[in-house]
This record gives structure tokens, C-alpha cells and sequence, in this order.
């Protein structure tokens, strides 16, 4: 695919450099086209090593070429990140004074902006008219998240990070926006049940793959809500956003949100015990020299789930997830289907983790098997393998 990327004059400037890159090592051509304020924030060299093409910001030469035509024609896809307030407001006006924005208005091609600029400028009602307009004619934006700014500055405004500029790019220019209207209930992350002040029961599970799901989803135009448990990784690209410990937190938050959504997807590692009595003290090896655990089970929250559809409380569809420790892939389908019969869930997506593959890691390979579908596996990186769940359940949210 042919994309070009604008960048123009902010401090964010410098994030344009992994945007891309992330274009060309997905095997995309890619021209950028700097306004000339950009190039006081990142240099022409820079954006040529990373583009493999030369980089021209200026409209009036080789104009026998008609060169503004001709990129506006030949691009499958343009991209501008940053995108300034002022930008903004001359791209949606009709405005075209450099060769970036003459581009923009001689293109079909399907157009994506990242704005970012600080709170006040972002928050002004004439930023505000100019995204609506923009939207209006079909042009994605992907808006600013929450984090720090130029100076001592904190608040929305800060650029996405460049991985989810592009990827919902690259989703936007698919049209794979086929979950609009839908909502899901993501809950992603391990428990931690307390031994004493200090000390838990944890495990391995680092909330990436459920990330991912949550990320796909909403790439495709679904509404997503997220329990995330104990999870290392930036959560300010979602909206809707709870955090949980323990066992506890996340049932109490499924009391809340799980009767909203259309589907459920618990890719959680949620302890199956907690110690009956942790003490509120730390407790000293000194004085203890021994210390015996008692636990006792917790509840299973997807059998709690299932039962409550049963009983006409909740009519989602529930996706559970199986970490297995298996030989092969014999064993991993023979325990998925016992799980699926025994659990009562919609689907199981099953994954082995034997010797730690999976956890914390980018790829994944799942199974995935349900009683109103043939088995299939998806093998790839974890945002790949999470459109693959997608796209399995995709038909199933109208039959559940």
C-alpha cells in the first residue's frame, strides 16, 4: 500500500519517526511530506532513512510535474500525525498553503489525523468544530490521550503512541469497522490474593492479550470497557477503565458491568484460591520460622456468569479463556472441549503455556472451540490473533 505521511509543526513531531517505521516494516511504501515548521522539529535526513524516499516540503518546485496531483493520486492512505490545532482548522476551512494540505484537498484517498496540542487548545471550541467537521467528511481522527505535555504540563493532548496510530490506520483503511454498535466487557490481568501486608499469591499473567482484544475491538468500532487486574502496561488509550487486585474487585466489578454488554471475554487469570485469614501485619520470619497456608477456593466466576445467563439475568455472549499445560495440540483441543462442556461458556480460547511460552510475551497461538462452530487456531502476534478471535465470534453475537 502507498502512504503518505504528513507531519507537521509540534513538539510531537519526533514521534512521527516510529509511525514510519511501523508502516515500512509492515511492507508499506511510504512518502512523508513535512510542512516546513516540521522540519524545525525533525530533520529531512532522518525522515528519508526511515522512508527509503526522498522528502520535498516544497509545492513550487518541479511543478511541470504537477506533484501535488500526482501524491494525491497515487496515495492509498494519508496520515498526519501530529496534526496541530492550526492544521486543523486550515485543513476544514479549505485552506491549501503548502503542499501538504494541496495534497490533502486533490486526494480520494482515505484520510487519518492524530492531533496533538495542549489541553487548552484541544478543548477550544473552534478545535472542537474543525474535528467535527473533518469527521463529517469521513476523515478519522484518533484522539489525543491524557499525559504529560510540553513543560510541567499534564492533561489530554499528548500524541497516541505511534504503534496505535498505526494499527488503527490500518483498520480504518481495511473498513474493518463491523462491531459499531456493540459492546464488550474486557477482563484482562492476574489476581493477587494477600498473605499478609506485604505478600501475595500472584501469577504469571501480564494482561497483554486481553489488551489486545480490547484494542481490536474497539479498532473495529465496538464499545469497550476494561477490567484491568494488576496491569503493568499504559490503560490511557481506553476509555472505560476499571482496576482490580484481587478476586474480590473483579467479581464485584462484573456485578456492575457485565449485565451492559454484548460479549464477555475473560483472557484473566483469576486465582481459583485465597488465604482464609491474611494477617494485616507482616509477618516476620524471625517470629515464625514456619508458616502454613490455609486456603480455601474461590468461587468460579464463568460458571457464575453462565449461571446468571440461565437464568435470563444476562444474555451475553461469554468467551473463556483456558491456559493449559499440555504435551500438544491432541491434549490442548481435549481439554478445551471438557472445559467448554464443564464451564458452560459460549466459547473457549485455548492456549498452551508449558515451559512459560505466551506469558509477557507478543505472540500468541490459540485454539479456539465452541458447540455452534468448527474448531480453529490462530497463530500470530497477539493483536493478530485477537481479530482472529473477533472474527470467529463475530457471527455467533446474533445466535447466543
Amino acid at each position: 500500500m502507498r502512504i503518505l505521511v504528513g507531519i507537521t509543526g509540534g513538539i510531537a513531531a519526533y514521534k512521527s519517526a516510529s509511525v514510519i517505521r511501523g508502516f515500512t516494516e509492515a511492507g508499506h511504501d511510504v512518502k512523508v511530506l513535512p510542512t516546513q515548521n516540521a522540519l524545525r522539529f525533525i530533520g529531512a535526513t532522518t525522515l528519508e532513512a526511515l522512508s527509503h524516499n526522498a522528502v520535498d516540503v516544497d509545492l513550487y518546485t518541479d511543478v511541470e510535474s504537477v506533484k501535488h496531483i500526482a501524491l494525491a493520486q497515487e496515495a492509498d492512505l494519508v496520515v498526519v500525525a501530529p496534526a496541530t490545532a492550526s492544521f486543523l482548522s486550515r485543513y476544514a476551512t479549505g485552506i491549501a498553503d503548502d503542499l501538504l494540505l494541496n495534497v490533502l484537498l486533490a486526494t480520494k484517498a482515505k484520510v487519518v489525523l492524530a492531533p496533538a496540542m495542549h489541553t487548552e487548545m484541544w478543548l477550544h471550541e473552534s478545535t472542537k468544530e474543525n474535528v467535527a467537521k473533518l469527521r463529517s467528511r469521513g476523515v478519522l481522527v484518533i484522539e489525543p490521550v491524557s499525559g504529560r505535555l510540553t513543560g510541567e504540563d499534564t492533561g489530554i493532548g499528548r500524541l497516541p503512541e505511534p504503534e496505535e496510530i498505526v494499527r488503527k490506520s490500518l483498520a480504518f483503511y481495511n473498513s474493518c469497522v463491523d462491531l459499531v454498535g456493540k459492546k464488550f466487557l474486557v477482563v484482562t490481568g492476574g489476581t493477587r490474593e494477600a498473605i499478609d501486608a506485604v505478600r501475595f499469591i500472584g501469577n504469571s499473567s501480564s494482561g497483554k492479550q486481553g489488551l489486545a482484544l480490547a484494542d481490536a475491538a474497539s479498532d473495529r468500532g465496538a464499545n469497550v470497557t476494561v477490567i484491568a487486574i494488576n496491569v503493568g502496561l499504559d490503560l490511557s488509550r481506553f476509555k472505560n477503565v476499571y482496576t482490580a487486585k484481587s478476586f474480590a474487585d473483579v467479581q464485584e466489578l462484573l456485578q456492575k458491568h457485565a449485565a451492559d454488554a454484548d460479549v464477555i471475554l475473560m483472557p484473566a487469570a483469576i486465582s481459583d484460591y485465597r488465604v482464609e485469614n491474611p494477617s494485616q501485619d507482616k509477618i516476620h520470619r524471625a517470629q515464625q520460622p514456619t508458616l502454613d497456608l490455609h486456603l480455601v477456593a474461590n468461587p468460579d466466576l464463568l460458571t457464575n456468569l453462565v449461571t446468571a445467563k440461565s437464568s435470563g439475568a444476562l444474555t451475553q455472549l461469554i468467551v473463556g479463556f483456558a491456559a493449559e499445560v499440555v504435551a500438544d495440540q491432541t491434549e490442548l483441543a481435549t481439554n478445551a472441549k471438557n472445559k467448554l462442556a464443564t464451564k458452560g461458556v459460549d466459547v473457549i480460547v485455548a492456549n498452551n503455556v508449558s515451559n512459560g511460552q505466551s506469558f509477557d510475551s507478543d505472540d500468541n497461538s490459540v485454539l479456539i472451540v465452541s458447540n455452534k462452530g468448527k474448531d480453529e487456531t490462530f497463530t500470530g502476534s497477539k493483536y493478530e490473533v485477537s481479530n482472529g478471535i473477533l472474527d470467529y465470534i463475530k457471527s455467533l453475537i446474533l445466535i447466543s
